[in-house]
């Protein structure tokens, strides 16, 4: 209960702090403020989730064989948790984290990304407010070039239980081969490479809008993000001509503290050359540049909001993750085709469909290898709902009445003698 109480109050702390937290991810990460106030939102809703969820956390009574003896089951806190969190969303990764582990007993260190550590400690001194006693949620920021050090450490000590993080898959496998030694509970929610398919029996305006929010919130930086599109040869051409009308129509490119802007900066120079990559890739192979297609007259690390037509699998940008606002669209025959390309790959966080066909939905959705399908709708994430992947995209999940088992023993006691 007083877990419950102190973990409410941090949420309506944040509630009353919103603009200004909002402004922080704004300066420190470059999203609109709009989408900034919107995670603010969605991160706060965490800690009220799990403020409630902190006192469902149920055991068991199981009927025993013997007749002197009783079975009980007990949930219990695992203990320290490392919590390791991206640029991307520096504020909702570590709610989502930190809400379950203090709703469970937990306490955590805090590793936050080195783009991105205002927030985290904006997240603190909210904490501190609330009635967090000191030293139950702990930030240790560093710069770059002590992030591997740092996340080792945090991975092998022995006081620390349980290790969650956010990022890309190839960090998540050291982090893991690290936790390894002293085999420690993880939770790895890691890259991934999203198939978006729309399917002839498909609403195209509905299509499109679930398209531009999934493809270019936070200028297609979020890990659920689309990066295929996979459209069917009889709705394709009729796709991409509206796609790219209402790129060039809805889509502003601007400081992300201008009211009007819809696209902010790329974190860093490197994610600008890697969509420059991906794109001078496809070309050089063929496909074709609808709309956008290079950095913005701004400068510095906006990008154009692109859209590529005459896709092919054989090229890099849907063989990884390009991570920026670059949409290409593969033509295709039949949904096994459809299907087939979109499990391609080593990873499965998201998937998205456009359907109007029941049995095709139900199909689909079952035969899609991901842990999460969005069905005529780009945006699914939500506090209720648990947020996680197959395959090389990761290992547990967040959100939902099951996240807060990541941060639970499960304890098995045997009375005797009775």
């Amino acid at each position: 209960q007083e877990r419950s109480a102190r973990l409410r109050r941090w949420y309506e702390l944040m509630v009353e702090n919103k603009g200004e937290l909002a402004r922080i991810i704004t300066a420190e990460n470059g999203k609109p403020l709009k989408e900034a106030e919107g995670e603010i939102m969605y991160s706060a809703s965490f800690l009220e989730w799990y403020a409630e969820e902190a006192r469902r956390i149920y055991g068991d009574v199981i009927p025993a064989a013997a007749k002197d003896k009783r079975i009980l089951v007990l949930k219990q806190p695992v203990g320290v948790a490392a919590i390791i969190t991206p640029w991307n969303f520096p504020s909702a990764m570590i709610t989502r984290k930190v809400g379950a582990a203090l709703a469970a007993g937990c306490t955590v260190v805090v590793k936050p990304a080195e783009d991105t550590p205002l927030s985290a400690l904006a997240l603190g001194e909210l904490a501190n407010q609330a009635g967090i006693l000191a030293g139950v949620y702990n930030v240790v920021p560093c710069s770059r070039q002590q992030a591997a050090a740092v996340g080792e450490v945090l991975c092998t000590d022995p006081l620390v239980s349980k290790v969650s993080f956010t990022g890309s898959t190839a960090t998540g496998k050291i982090l893991l081969k690290h936790a390894a030694g002293t085999v420690k509970r993880v939770s790895m929610e890691l890259g991934g490479h999203a198939p978006f398919i729309v399917f002839d029996s498909a609403n195209v305006d509905r299509a499109v809008a679930g398209a531009l929010a999934s493809k270019y919130r936070n200028s297609g930086q979020t890990c659920v993000c689309t990066n295929r599109f996979l459209v069917q040869k009889g709705i394709h051409d009729e796709f991409v001509e509206r796609f790219a009308k209402a790129i060039e129509k809805e889509l502003h490119v601007g400081n992300g503290f201008d009211e009007k802007t819809t696209q902010g900066p790329l974190i860093n120079e490197k994610a600008v050359e890697k969509v420059e990559k991906h794109i001078k890739d496809a070309v050089s192979q063929g496909a074709s540049i609808v709309t956008g297609g290079k950095r913005h007259s701004l400068g510095k690390n906006f990008f154009e909001p692109t859209l590529l037509s005459n896709v092919t699998t054989k090229m890099l940008c849907t063989q990884e993750e390009t991570f920026g606002p670059l949409a290409p669209v593969i033509k295709f025959d039949t949904e096994a085709e459809a299907v087939a390309i979109a499990n391609a790959t080593n990873v499965g966080l998201a998937g998205y469909f456009y359907s109007q066909d029941p049995a095709q939905i139900w199909r689909v959705a079952e035969q899609m290898e991901v842990g999460m399908v969005g069905v005529n709708e780009g945006i699914i994430s939500s506090v209720e709902c648990p947020f996680g992947g197959v395959k090389e995209s990761g290992l547990g999940r967040e959100g939902s009445k099951y996240g807060i088992d990541e941060y639970l023993e499960i304890k098995y006691v045997c009375f005797g003698g009775l």
